[in-house]
């Protein structure tokens, strides 16, 4: 997926189908337009930068830090460097001084955020969107699963009736999704460098992601602290949920009703 342009046309299913509460297999379903978009791994990168850097906070140095000393040079001719020196002799304020000032610091004018057109944000999601319904991507993701068809839509009854973590893990396991779940749970690990004591101190690899019609259903609360899963609202799902990392295809479970509101959502911009 290198370079900087490539659009794939995917092969999706046209159809699937609507599993319930209890992973038994329903009606039938035809997929909407919003899964058949052309893969675009050059806006899906974009976008997933531009919505990274958005939330980063901008920092930067005080200006006098390490110019608060009287130190001064000396002069010449005294066989010792130019430097400016405290009257002990020892070495201040240059950034080759212990204490002294940073060479290069950051500094809070430094532009971090990448900019994108909201018609390009859209379609991007969408690009993103379509290709968690084509299986061979979702599995060079590395997700593994069983599934008959992605993505793997659940009926309106499963947001409400699946409420404990025991029946989303027997819901999960029914339809083929448990495994990935494994996975993350065995990717699990502790993060290397200083960032342990920085409240960042495990590193999860990402699974199964929930789009529900709202996150705080009973079933986003029964599967939200599963190894790697992501619970997330149709209306606010975006592509760090989708492409996480800025690569497409991750493996995704969606609710008939975020179903809907998803492509109301995308109306027009197909």
């Amino acid at each position: 997926m290198g370079g900087t342009y490539l659009s794939l046309y995917l092969n999706p299913p046209r159809s699937t189908y609507i599993y319930n509460a209890a992973g038994e297999k329903g009606e039938e379903l035809k997929l909407p337009s919003i899964f058949r978009l052309p893969l675009r791994v050059d806006l899906i990168r974009r976008a997933f930068l531009a919505e990274f850097t958005a939330g980063l906070q901008p920092k930067g140095r005080d200006l006098l830090a390490g110019k608060r000393t009287s130190a001064r040079s000396f002069g010449v001719n005294r066989g010792m460097a130019r430097v400016p020196r405290l009257p002990t002799g020892r070495a201040a304020f240059v950034n080759s001084a212990v204490g002294g000032m940073a060479a290069h610091p950051p500094r809070v004018e430094k532009i971090i955020v990448e900019r994108i057109n909201k018609k390009e944000k859209k379609l991007a999601t969408l690009s993103a969107l379509s290709a968690t319904a084509d299986p061979k991507l979702v599995r060079s993701r590395g997700h593994v699963f069983d599934a008959e068809a992605l993505p793997v839509i659940l009926s309106s009854e499963a947001e409400d009736k699946v409420a404990r973590a025991s029946d989303a893990r027997m819901l999960l396991s029914r339809l083929g999704l448990w495994s990935d779940v494994e996975r993350a749970k065995r990717g699990t690990r502790i993060r290397a460098g200083r960032g342990k004591m920085r409240g960042r101190r495990y590193k999860e690899p990402r699974s199964i992601l929930f789009i529900l019609s709202d996150h705080r259903k009973p079933l986003g609360r029964a599967v939200r602290n599963m190894p790697g899963v992501d619970v997330a609202s149709a209306n606010t799902v975006s592509i760090l949920h989708l492409a996480p990392g800025g690569v497409p295809g991750r493996l995704t479970v969606i609710t008939k009703p975020a179903l809907d509101i998803l492509v109301e959502r995308f109306k027009g911009v197909i």
